[in-house]
């Protein structure tokens, strides 16, 4: 039996059951009705994997499987809140009188000038040609067009080095080559800034940016573009570190996200670490709670702190008493350890299982990092709700799109659960826009109406179970989803950070994967010194530039970055 045809079987039922049963019926109904939706839920996953033993029996025969072919249109199935989202801040800001609409009623459009920002490099007349005209024609001045154009072409140099030999020294003497060009392989600033723009922000791969300099007559081999890459612009890498700390201590809250990387064959995970300042890259091997407050320090080495604080998390942990008092007997208290020094440690510790150990370890790492005065500590991290952000900082604020997410996968095949589902997505996304015009005009007496109302719409029940667990795990994340009353200035989601993590995703599907430590390194280097370029209005070709030609004219993107933040604390 379809689908379809079972719904219209169930609610002919329903229709007839409803005039007839008692509540005791009606109750076990409810029942009968969860009971169904989770057996058409384990007969759709028992479809899918029927599907993969049959695929997988043709391959194995030489065959081929079901094709993979994408839909014309979104599917039904598809689990992004993106449109709830767009939806509720454009009511918020129609709410708020904040939408401008012409004569048709429909959205205006709010375009800068173009032509204010495109600087002139060249005027040309275009004289009137006045054969035929009348005589009398009087001058009135000029209309200006300005035409956009981009000129490429080689600047080869031959330098003419003087030499000169003194007898008396038995000593040769030559001129010396411009300091941009000094021993950087036969090939100037101009081509060496050229192959991280190229490779970051056009997206090509090796084998394309030689095409693209063999296009216009550049002599230049794929070795040198590889050894270049990797191993030419080791300055900044400094760079990246002094932004990110900069970022990290003028933000008043950091966003977290990361996707999937691969470095020589292995899986890596590329952290994402973001606010409206900066956005850096981090590719490391793990993604669980120690490579995140590693990432969070810049790759800084862990160090561990067995302290008050630590012991609070061993209890949020739930280690055994047995565990506990063995801790006790081998770690002194309030001494900073390094990794060698806590593994040392960590051995003469009896009884502790991996479990047991990597929360130990995860614990007195926290209570370090929150301890130090070394680098800047984040105070609020926005993050979706993996357990690996969590205890990490003072403050965690979830994302509500991601919260979304859980709701739109549900799937009922019973109407009253359709209508139950349809209706707790529209009080979800209502208050999501509350939320949105509190963020705008934040006031005391909306603070406390809000804090009761998400009592109030996370409390209801449906009867429809799946929905209702959903619900109450909502609930439970009430500080989480409801920090942004206590801060205002918090995003109620971490697109930001998703944002980053596809920039990370497009180099993926360039070059699959990096080689070698260099070349991941470089690659997340760059990521972070483009993007954060991009959120400080900077031209990230000018400024790669004006460092690779030795120039450093331009200023810092740390400073930018500190310079920035104040003119947003004004």
């Amino acid at each position: 039996m379809k689908v379809q045809d079972l719904q219209a079987e169930l609610k002919a039922i329903l229709e007839q059951y409803a005039q007839m049963a008692s509540d005791a019926e009606q109750a076990l109904l409810k029942k009968m009705l969860n009971l169904i939706e989770h057996m058409a839920a384990e007969i759709e996953e028992l479809k899918g994997k029927v599907q993969e033993l049959r695929d997988e029996n043709n391959h194995l025969k030489g065959e081929q499987g079901k094709p993979d072919i994408k839909a014309n249109k979104r599917q039904a199935q598809d689990i992004s809140s993106e449109t709830e989202r767009r939806q509720a801040e454009a009511d918020a800001d129609a709410g708020a009188g904040e939408v401008d609409k012409d004569a048709n009623g429909k959205k205006k459009r709010n375009r800068e000038s173009k032509l204010a920002k495109v600087k002139i490099d060249r005027e040309q007349i275009c004289p009137l040609v006045k054969d035929g005209l009348p005589a009398d024609l009087e001058f009135k001045g000029y209309e200006d067009v300005v035409i956009q154009d981009l000129i490429i072409k080689t600047d080869n140099v031959k330098y003419r080095r003087e030499i000169y030999y003194s007898p008396s020294q038995k000593r040769t003497y030559s001129g010396q080559l411009p300091d941009a060009v000094r021993g950087q392989g036969g090939f100037g600033p101009g081509i060496r800034s050229l192959i991280p723009i190229l490779k970051t922000e056009g997206g090509m791969s090796e084998k394309r940016i030689l095409e693209f300099f063999q296009n216009f007559g550049v002599e230049i081999s794929p070795a040198y573009i590889s050894q270049q890459w990797t191993g030419g612009y080791e300055l900044f890498h400094q760079e990246k570190s002094d932004l990110y700390r900069a970022g990290i201590a003028a933000s008043e809250y950091v966003q977290i996200d990361d996707t999937s990387a691969r470095v020589n064959g292995i899986n890596h995970y590329c952290q994402v670490v973001c606010s409206p300042l900066f956005t850096g890259y981090f590719t490391v091997p793990g993604k669980d709670r120690l490579s995140v407050l590693s990432v969070l320090t810049g790759l800084a080495p862990l160090n561990y702190l067995y302290n008050e604080q630590a012991r609070k998390l061993l209890d949020t942990f739930n280690l055994s008493g047995k565990a506990r008092a063995a801790i006790n007997t081998v770690l002194q208290p309030d001494a900073v350890m390094t990794e060698d020094e806590f593994i040392d440690k960590f051995i003469e510790i009896d009884g502790l299982g991996p479990r047991q150990g990597l929360h130990l370890a995860e614990a007195c790492a926290i209570a370090y990092y929150r301890w130090q005065t070394d680098f800047p500590i984040i105070d609020i991290l926005v993050a979706d709700d993996a357990p690996q952000f969590k205890l990490i900082t003072e403050h965690l604020s979830l994302c509500w799109v991601h919260d979304g997410r859980h709701y739109k996968k549900l799937s009922p095949i019973v109407s009253a659960h359709q209508t139950a589902l349809t209706d707790v997505r529209g009080e979800y996304w209502s208050y999501y826009t509350e939320l949105l015009k509190y963020k705008k005009a934040p006031t005391v007496e909306q603070k406390t109406r809000l804090d009761k109302e998400f009592d109030k719409v996370f409390s209801t029940a449906t009867g429809y179970d799946d929905l209702d667990d959903r619900i109450t795990k909502t609930l439970a994340k009430k500080a989480e989803l409801l920090l942004v009353l206590e801060h205002p200035k918090l995003p109620l989601h971490n697109n930001a950070a998703e944002l980053g993590a596809r920039v990370q995703a497009r180099v993926r599907d360039v070059s699959f994967q990096t080689r070698s430590t260099g070349g991941t390194k470089i690659k997340d280097t760059f990521m972070t010194i483009n993007q954060t370029a991009k959120k400080l209005g900077v031209s990230f070709f000018e400024h790669v530039f004006d460092r690779v030609s030795g120039a450093f004219k331009l200023p810092s993107l740390a400073d930018l970055i500190t310079s920035k933040a104040r003119s947003l604390a004004i």
